[in-house]
């Protein structure tokens, strides 16, 4: 073979190797990354581009039906699809990525005018689709709460047999699902503009709040906090925290408006009560309220947050006042749990939708700490792969990661220490796509690989939905940046 031949084949086996997706790859060594484009505008567009096209390979291999009904795994090396379907919490992902994607394309539109005009209208028919068959998880109880007993339509942990017939007693459904599921109606309310979704973001945001412990304590003061689930008696950072976002974004489009709602409260004889408050207050009063009880009751040591806090009671207690049965207060007792990154990641998204309208420099102060100290006790340098930053990734860390960037994406806003945790969920995600990427899809531990069995590579499908998303909302940090 002559030194020209020779040449040309070793630049393409060169190509090959950093081009082409590793099905097996989990050895330590380095392997070359892409180079991030020229421009903030190119790298954004590449990274809207990656975006739209895991989102898509993601809906193509999880959902199955015109009811969109959500397969949990999918495994690009079987080619196998799992019976187990996805819960309303994972199908919430699926939203959140096509939100993303809608949004990040809206961002771009008069720079990318192409790439809009072939993706936005079908992806505004895909949301519409995915909202259709979300009515598959709804199901409509009757709730003693503590000020009331009121009949809701909600969402449960598991999908029903038709729309509007999901079994939401019990355990069956919980707030944090209600919460993840306001805040992308809140989102989708914002891209596009349509009432229909800003309506069910305030319905549930009723639901939810409805659920808050307003019962006094021995001081006359709220006992606060919202329960894992209307009947858990433990208070969950992720029962908490999600919600202040939404409730700060429904402020914001009330503020200066008229609109008004009704309430309940107790008075300090346990008596309940009917209060008629204007939206924009009202919905920015919940929001601090919840922010400042998990920050007093759930800041762990090291600045992040606790899963938990329990009650002194292990199920909810009633009592008869009036002759009318109300939840009955418990006092809490002791914070517990690890501390998970999506925990601090909804505080962080929260501080900073607070800062943005208060401008109280101690939501500021909060931002900046929090940013510090998450990327303190969560990221790990050199831990999978040399120079690289790792995260967590037991059990459903991979979406809750995903978490705490979107709150370091709020956070930058207003704190550019951000910039760096920011950078390095970009620099994995690109590692991934770079040499991992399968057949379009990406492994959960981005700096490992896949796994050398092919049996065991089925892959959740709310993790390829978060990488997807977090790539579409890595496009609006890209463009801040300097090329």
């Amino acid at each position: 073979m002559n030194k020209l031949k020779f040449s040309i084949l070793l630049l393409l086996c060169s190509f090959f190797f950093v081009n082409c997706s590793s099905d097996n790859s989990s050895d330590n060594s380095q392997i070359p990354v892409d180079t991030k484009p020229a421009t903030p505008e190119k790298w954004a567009e590449r990274d809207l581009t990656r975006a739209i096209a895991l989102t898509d390979t993601t809906v193509a291999h999880y959902f199955t039906g015109s009811d969109m009904t959500l397969h949990r795994y999918y495994n690009p090396y079987t080619h196998s699809t799992s019976s187990e379907v996805g819960s309303v919490w994972m199908y919430t992902s699926a939203i959140e990525a096509v939100n993303s994607v809608m949004d990040a394309l809206n961002d771009m539109k008069e720079s990318v005018p192409d790439l809009y005009n072939a993706n936005y209208s079908r992806y505004e028919d895909l949301l519409s689709k995915l909202y259709s068959g979300l009515e598959y998880y709804a199901g409509t109880y009757t709730l003693t709460s503590y000020t009331q007993t009121k009949q809701w339509t909600v969402y449960s942990v598991d999908r029903g047999s038709a729309a509007g017939t999901a079994n939401v007693e019990g355990d069956k459904n919980v707030y944090d699902d209600q919460e993840w599921l306001t805040r992308e109606l809140m989102r989708s309310y914002q891209i596009t503009g349509k009432k229909e979704y800003l309506d069910k973001a305030e319905y549930l945001a009723g639901y939810i709040l409805d659920g808050w412990d307003c019962t006094l304590d021995a001081n006359g003061q709220e006992i606060g906090g919202i329960t894992w689930g209307p009947s858990y008696v433990t208070k969950h950072s992720c029962s908490n925290a999600p919600l202040v976002s939404s409730l700060v974004w429904l402020s914001k489009i009330y503020s200066g408006k008229s609109d008004s709602l009704t309430y309940r409260k107790i008075d300090e004889n346990g008596h309940r009560y009917t209060v008629n408050e204007e939206k924009d207050k009202y919905y920015l009063d919940c929001a601090e309220k919840i922010y400042n009880w998990q920050k007093k009751y759930l800041m762990m040591p090291d600045g992040v947050y606790y899963d938990l806090i329990g009650a002194t009671q292990n199920t909810p207690q009633y009592e008869t006042v009036d002759g009318i049965q109300y939840r009955q207060g418990i006092p809490l007792s002791t914070p517990s749990g690890i501390a998970y990154t999506y925990n601090s990641g909804t505080m962080l998204s929260g501080g900073a939708d607070l800062y943005s309208v208060t401008k109280d420099d101690g939501y500021l102060s909060d931002i900046k700490s929090l940013t510090n100290s998450t990327f303190s006790v969560f990221a790990e340098k050199g831990a999978a792969r040399e120079g690289y930053y790792s995260y967590p990734l037991d059990g459903f860390s991979t979406w809750f990661n995903d978490v705490l960037m979107r709150g370091y994406l709020a956070a930058f806003q207003f704190d550019s220490d951000a910039s760096l945790p920011l950078s390095t969920f970009q620099d994995n995600l690109d590692y991934a796509y770079t040499n991992y990427l399968y057949k379009g899809m990406l492994p959960t531990s981005l700096l490992v690989g896949w796994s050398k069995t092919p049996a065991n590579n089925n892959t959740e499908a709310m993790f390829e939905f978060a990488f997807a998303s977090e790539y579409a909302m890595l496009s609006h940090y890209a463009r801040q940046m300097k090329g």
